[in-house]
């Protein structure tokens, strides 16, 4: 039973890309949702996650980070991230320890201004700085707009986390949670595998492939002791496909070797897993490709 004063509401993460924020909403919840790598632009769809203790229930929407648009799919990204702003009780905005403000800064504080969300300023990378450092930083992001609070905080090691944890849970509204207590996520477990499989060809490949990458997965099928999945990486041009499968088929048994042992800590259960790479040209920029793909243009 719930609490006198127990808090619910949804929360939407954003900030610049490779800032952090998949990594911060895999800390909070306590186990790997959204994917991370060093890469610029890793998240491309919006991801539900959910965080539920004793005082409250926190659903989380991860967004891809605000950018300038070069192709259909960068659009699709950079209107899903403005899209996670409605209908959210409070905004996490994801920023560097850098005290040089950049046009985007401004461009996303005028945003959470005009939108009247409560915002909390999230200072990640802390670790990556003295404590002294962070003084500066603060005073010049609390000089932007009026903010609910700023906390430092490093995603990596869990440093400040749980302070913003109870921050964020004392600015939702008070009423009954949303979902039930063990609900982590209403991503489904196709959707989840195509992400982490993904992941590892991010993570593995080089510069100029990883963007032009989508995963379908073709088949899932569930049987006594074991989950067979079939997959295809999806690449634009037909000078990546060999990149991707590499010598011998090095590459890919590399990447199907990394996303099937994170696949099985998900399931539970053993993955026998087949990678196939197809190259669909300037898929980012077919709207129907970019559906098939699980990326909803709508109306782009």
């Amino acid at each position: 039973m719930e609490n006198k004063g127990f808090r619910c509401g949804f929360v939407s993460i954003i900030g610049r890309s490779n800032v952090g924020k998949s990594t911060l909403m895999n800390r909070i919840v306590g186990m790997k949702i959204a994917i991370t790598s060093p890469r610029v632009q890793t998240t491309r769809k919006r991801i539900r996650t959910v965080f539920t203790n004793e005082d409250g229930q926190v659903i989380f929407v991860d967004t891809p980070g605000v950018h300038r648009a070069k192709t259909k799919l960068g659009q699709y990204m950079d209107r899903a991230a403005l899209e996670s702003l409605e209908g959210v009780d409070v905004c996490l905005w994801v920023v560097e320890p850098k005290v040089k403000l950049t046009e985007d800064d401004r461009e996303i504080a005028d945003l959470l201004s005009k939108t009247a969300k409560k915002t909390i300023i999230v200072i990640n990378k802390c670790d990556t700085v003295k404590k002294e450092e962070l003084l500066p930083v603060t005073d010049a992001f609390s000089k932007l707009a009026p903010f609910e609070a700023i906390i430092p905080v490093s995603a990596i090691n869990g440093d400040g986390v749980d302070i913003l944890t109870r921050e964020i849970i004392k600015n939702l509204p008070e009423g009954p949670a949303l979902y039930d207590e063990d609900t982590v996520t209403d991503e489904t477990v196709r959707s989840l595998s195509a992400e982490i499989i993904r992941e590892k060809a991010l993570k593995n490949l080089k510069e100029e492939v990883p963007h032009g990458i989508a995963v379908e997965i073709v088949s899932m099928k569930e049987e006594e002791s074991i989950t067979r999945i079939e997959a295809d990486i999806i690449c634009e041009k037909a000078s990546h496909k060999p990149i991707i499968i590499g010598k011998g088929g090095g590459m890919l048994k590399r990447i199907g070797s990394q996303a099937r042992y994170d696949i099985e800590k998900m399931l539970e259960t053993h993955v026998a897993l087949k990678l196939f790479v197809k190259v669909r040209d300037s898929w980012r920029d077919n709207e129907n490709l970019m559906k098939s793909y699980g990326y909803d243009s709508g109306d782009l």
